[in-house]
């Protein structure tokens, strides 16, 4: 009975982190659209996963950007790979740049910083 209820509170932590990550696509919504739903996630979640592949990353970079330069977010995790998909055109496999990035809301962070300091 313990490993049933463990299963379902380690589903319920995975479940919990994809409600906050966001795809980014430099070509199906405007900039400011990922922005304002990453406000919108920051203030549900505290946190909001930003995850791109190839040309979408500097887009994603920039929203990070956008965010901290506001003061509304600070960095918490940066990691890069690369995935290997399949080429539409040609039918052969290529390697495609990816990156997730993680966003702590500012005031969060500094909630926990001031509890961690007591």
């Amino acid at each position: 009975m313990e490993e049933i209820t463990e299963g379902v509170n380690n589903i319920a932590i995975i479940d919990s982190h994809k409600k906050n990550r966001i795809q980014v696509s430099n070509t199906k919504k405007p900039l400011f659209f990922y922005v304002n739903l990453a406000k919108r996630y920051m203030q549900q979640h505290n946190e909001v996963e930003l995850s791109a592949l190839g040309m979408a990353i500097a887009t994603v970079v920039t929203i990070a950007e956008i965010l901290k330069n506001n003061g509304l977010a600070v960095e918490k995790k940066i990691t890069t790979s690369t995935v290997d998909m399949k080429d539409e055109s040609r039918g052969r496999p290529i390697q495609k740049a990816k990156i997730l990035l993680w966003c702590f809301r500012l005031r969060y962070c500094l909630q926990r910083r001031r509890t961690l300091m007591i």
